[in-house]
């Protein structure tokens, strides 16, 4: 492998087809060689003479561009960046890029300016909150090797609404972000809060980030909490926190409250009416937004028609209005642990579009004819006009499926032994089994969790993904192939995994007597799918899926397509939840525009509406994560100087991270608790102490609750037992 590195060009590759690690370097090499040269995907296929395809060049182009190392044209070329930086080189002295707070208070720069990391201060941060757009001067501190840098100016603030603790000193009303806002304090002159109590939560608005003479900012009263109710504080806070407003504006309630549900003539005749056919709906029990339907019908010839009916979304939410506006500006519903904060106001996601049983309702349908062995012979996509017979419970179905008795017994058989066979053909193909275990929670009136357990998915489950993903395939597959892909389009992504992570995965898979084949992407897959099987029967293997699932490159919106590495699919995309994901709402729109004839949107403007989407997904599911770890520890909260069997999850300098079973709540277990000084290896994977005493990561302890932190979301434990390898 080395006489790859260290011999570009060489022979020894013409012809070959290289995995990601290698065919990254010859790019690389090649680009750098020759800098004033800008190459397309296939020119650089041509000069290396190798066996890849364009997909897997463009690849591996996309993922240096994102790091600011290779630039790329409007007429897709690609070039080195002559402004990149890499280690050893002069770095710039201002450069903007997104703040990434840690938990110390302190940050680092996300920008593609530098591939390096830049370290700021808490100290050097001025008014610059997480994921704020800043301008920061890069400089080297004496005696230290790192980049560290100073906030110049905020460009674009991320957020400007805050949960905050009222304070009253004298005449003086003063707004008190919290810990995640670095306990910024505000000035407030609101005379609805002359009778509100000091220390009771607020939500409020930065209405001006220069502090005025008393070196305070500036702000404005948004609600008062319940001081009584601290899961609606912390949730609302979690909410703010990530950028997703509670509310919707007065005018985009008023724009839904205008919209029809009457089903009417004109509509009719431009769209395919299926209220006869058998169709039903399959969501969880507690759902209110139906946003997929199921419809069934046995041909002549012996073939099934199964149909995919989706909310027809893009009917009412029309392009340039106040209702478009607010749901790109969201981009997606955020689903915390009791409660969702939607992207489309309750007219719509849980009236007009939602497919609620026994009424008619407009959908966009994917309707494909099947034969017996599950083959697609023929498929359709268009407006139509459906009736749902029936809404079934994911339990409800599954009893049917079980028992093959029931309403609609025969129907849901056919169509679960159908995705079984799709399900096996997308494994062999290399699609990836990665399923983490989703804690779920029971709740009591007050929302304080009275019970943790873990979501078993089913053959109901799995029948709805399959025909989900057959749909949002076919759906690309068609945009893709209409006019040798030319026509700009929504795809969903996923790249190949980081090396160098894969690389750490597997060296820590050895310890638990894994082997990994790392060769290539796909004999990659092959060796997580033989994990998940394995940790079916291994509790402390399951450690090692959220390791791998790190290992890989988050799954996004562009419009240059490079296949989904996960499902194995070459064309992907989101067509199926336009109620919860503004993506699905743009793939209608242009699918739509482009069934009889073809239309074309500006794709650098679909580009930048694609990065946004990706990145309030982002923010939705660390806002979903947020909300889990918060019942987590409140859970646990109940069970101070309980003991609870665990197994350690990680290490750092201060301690060992143990995951309890079976919320999965995870815990800190300081070195400081011990009678023994400990060190870690270089590796992180044991801590060894003064006498010989080792932890390893993996290793099944049992620890008791010391005390738990709701604000900061910790959990102090102590070990009692460990178990001896």
């Amino acid at each position: 492998f080395l006489y790859f590195y260290l011999c570009p060009m060489s022979k020894q590759i013409k012809g070959k087809k290289l995995n990601p690690y290698h065919l990254k370097s010859q790019i690389v090499q090649l680009l750098k060689k020759k800098k004033t040269k800008s190459y397309t995907a296939r020119q650089i296929l041509k000069k290396l003479k190798i066996n890849n395809t364009k997909g897997e060049v463009i690849n591996q182009l996309t993922g240096l561009e994102k790091k600011g190392l290779v630039s790329k044209s409007n007429d897709q070329r690609y070039r080195w960046n002559h402004g990149s930086t890499t280690k050893g080189q002069k770095a710039f002295r201002k450069i903007t890029g997104t703040l990434d707070v840690i938990k110390s208070g302190a940050a680092y720069l996300i920008s593609p300016q530098t591939t390096d990391d830049v370290y700021i201060p808490q100290k050097r941060l001025k008014t610059a909150l997480n994921g704020d757009e800043v301008e920061v001067e890069v400089f080297r501190s004496p005696g230290r090797r790192r980049k560290e840098g100073a906030v110049i100016r905020v460009i674009n603030r991320s957020n400007s609404k805050f949960v905050a603790k009222l304070i009253k000193e004298g005449s003086r009303q003063i707004a008190q972000l919290g810990h995640e806002a670095r306990h910024l304090e505000v000035q407030l002159d609101e005379i609805a809060l002359s009778e509100t109590k000091s220390g009771t939560p607020i939500i409020i608005e930065i209405t001006d980030w220069n502090a005025g003479k008393s070196g305070l900012l500036t702000g404005r009263l948004i609600y008062i909490l319940d001081a009584n109710n601290s899961n609606e504080t912390a949730m609302q806070s979690i909410l703010l926190q990530k950028g997703f407003d509670i509310e919707f504006p007065p005018e985009v309630i008023a724009a839904s409250e205008q919209l029809t549900e009457k089903i009417t003539e004109q509509e009719l005749t431009i769209r395919r009416d299926l209220r006869d056919v058998l169709t039903f709906t399959i969501d969880p029990e507690d759902a209110k937004d139906f946003d997929d339907a199921i419809s069934y019908r046995a041909l002549e010839d012996g073939q099934l028609e199964i149909g995919v009916h989706i909310a027809d979304v893009s009917h009412f939410v029309r392009p340039g209005t106040a209702l478009d506006r607010e749901a790109y500006h969201r981009s997606t519903s955020v689903y915390l642990v009791d409660r969702v904060c939607p992207m489309l106001p309750e007219r719509l996601s849980n009236g007009l579009c939602s497919l609620r049983p026994h009424e008619d309702k407009y959908t966009f349908s994917a309707i494909f004819n099947v034969d017996n062995k599950g083959k697609i012979i023929k498929r359709w996509f268009g407006k139509t006009v459906i009736h749902s017979d029936r809404r079934f419970s994911y339990e409800e179905a599954q009893e049917i499926i079980q028992s093959g008795k029931g309403l609609f017994g025969d129907v849901l058989t056919k169509i679960n032994a159908l995705t079984k066979k799709w399900q096996k053909q997308r494994y062999k193909n290399g699609s990836i089994a990665f399923e983490t275990e989703e804690v779920k929670f029971r709740l009591d009136e007050n929302a304080v969790p009275i019970e943790a357990y873990t979501k078993v998915r089913q053959d109901a489950h799995l029948m709805i993904e399959d025909l989900m993903l057959l749909a949002n395939r076919e759906v690309a597959h068609y945009m893709a192939k209409k006019e040798n892909g030319s026509i700009p389009f929504v795809y969903r992504v996923h790249d190949t995994p980081d090396p160098d992570r894969v690389s750490e995965l597997a060296t820590f898979a050895i310890e638990f007597g894994i082997q990994l084949d790392t060769s290539t992407p796909q004999t990659l897959a092959k060796s997580f799918n033989d994990l998940v099987k394995k940790a079916e029967n291994d509790q402390s293997l399951k450690l090692l899926i959220p390791l791998a699932i790190r290992t890989m490159a988050k799954a996004i919106y562009t419009t240059e397509n490079i296949g989904h590495y996960g499902l194995a699919f070459d064309y992907y995309t989101h067509f199926t939840s336009p109620i919860r994901r503004y993506a699905d709402v743009l793939v209608h729109r242009i699918l739509f525009n482009n069934l009889k004839g073809s239309k074309r949107v500006n794709q650098k403007d679909l580009e930048q509406q694609c990065e946004h989407i990706s990145a309030q997904e982002r923010k939705a599911m660390e806002a979903e994560r947020a909300s889990i770890k918060y019942k987590q520890v409140e859970y646990m909260s109940q069970h101070i100087g309980e003991s609870f069997d665990g197994i350690i999850s990680g290490m750092i300098d201060m301690g060992l991270f143990v995951e309890m079973l079976p919320s999965y709540s995870e815990g800190m277990v300081r070195f400081e608790r011990f009678s023994e000084s400990f060190s870690l290896q270089d590796d992180r994977f044991k801590a060894v102490s003064s006498s010989g005493t080792v932890y390893h990561t993996g290793q099944r302890v049992q620890v008791r609750v010391i005390s738990t932190d709701l604000a900061l979301r910790q959990i102090e434990l102590e070990i009692i037992q460990a178990d001896a390898d």
